[in-house]
């Protein structure tokens, strides 16, 4: 039976209401691993776990579940969602990445796009980037702004995100109150550990693809990110929607945390098979006495 890894999750967790600085959350912590062999048994572990509550999610049908990662570039949100689902049922597990916003999303408030791509009861949906760009990126290239045609007469002003973050709180809320559980990750990543990655990326032929121009030049709005994730994060991690600042650096660390974090939310869920009543159980027992009269 695979090892199962047990991590006091509170350490990584923004507290609701509290002021944070980035510069205070560690990027690194000691592995929680001993060797690469005894990762992969804890990662294992913590799959086989998932993979039994995605069950319970899906009969139960009560509950969905919306994941969101959000990362500086480099900071390994592909490789965490690839790595800690890869032993869900791809029925049950939807992964929306968001782009640009199209000509017709951009005649739409901020969130419409990402409300039609919320999952059904008794799914699991993974946001790779989210709405919460529209308070990151768009707060430090505030040009984009410009696109959305807001009527708002000071779009980019301290109560224009206040206004943003107010309506995020409160669909996160709506959703918690209609049986959406949400958890937020962001993978935090030291601008050396990204340096580092990008040159990886140049180095090695095959991962030339993941570079562009753009990076670099997101890369030299680090501190401005920096502010904008820690206002965001200080905003909106509620009792309800957590916000996890996951040290990335080492990505099989961030790997457990985040699988540590969604095994947790699940099993604090009532989730259970659908129970029969009488008549069911007695109907499903004439069933079976039809079928097996049928191998005589």
């Amino acid at each position: 039976m695979p090892k199962r890894l047990s991590l006091d999750l509170d350490r990584f967790r923004v507290a609701p209401g509290s002021r944070v600085n980035l510069a205070d959350w560690s990027t690194t912590i000691a592995p929680l691993y001993d060797s690469n062999e005894a990762y992969q048994r804890l990662l294992e572990g913590d799959k086989e776990d998932l993979k039994r509550y995605q069950e319970l999610l899906y009969a139960h049908n009560r509950y969905a579940l919306l994941i969101i990662f959000q990362a500086m570039d480099a900071g390994g949100k592909d490789g965490v969602i690839r790595h800690v689902t890869s032993g869900l049922n791809p029925q049950g597990c939807q992964v929306h990445s968001f782009k640009h916003p199209s000509a017709r999303e951009l005649e739409h408030d901020f969130l419409w796009r990402a409300y039609s791509a919320l999952p059904e009861r008794g799914q699991i949906g993974i946001f790779n980037r989210s709405y919460y760009e529209e308070v990151l990126i768009v707060r430090v290239r505030p040009a984009i702004l410009a696109a959305q045609n807001l009527p708002d007469a000071a779009p980019g002003s301290p109560a224009f995100w206040e206004g943003r973050y107010r309506s995020i709180n409160d669909i996160e809320a709506h959703l918690h109150r209609n049986g959406t559980r949400v958890l937020k990750f962001f993978l935090h990543l030291s601008r050396e550990e990204q340096r580092r990655r990008f040159l990886e990326r140049i180095d090695k032929p095959h991962k030339n693809w993941k570079m562009s121009p753009a990076d670099l030049e997101q890369r030299r709005h680090w501190d401005d990110y920096m502010f904008a994730y820690a206002d965001c994060l200080a905003a909106t991690s509620s009792s309800h929607a957590p916000w996890y600042v996951v040290p990335a650096d080492d990505k099989k660390n961030a790997r457990l945390i985040v699988a540590q974090a969604i095994v947790a939310a699940l099993a604090a869920l009532d989730l259970h098979f659908p129970r029969m009543g009488a008549e069911e159980r007695e109907a499903l027992q004439h069933f079976r006495q039809q079928l097996a009269a049928e191998g005589e």
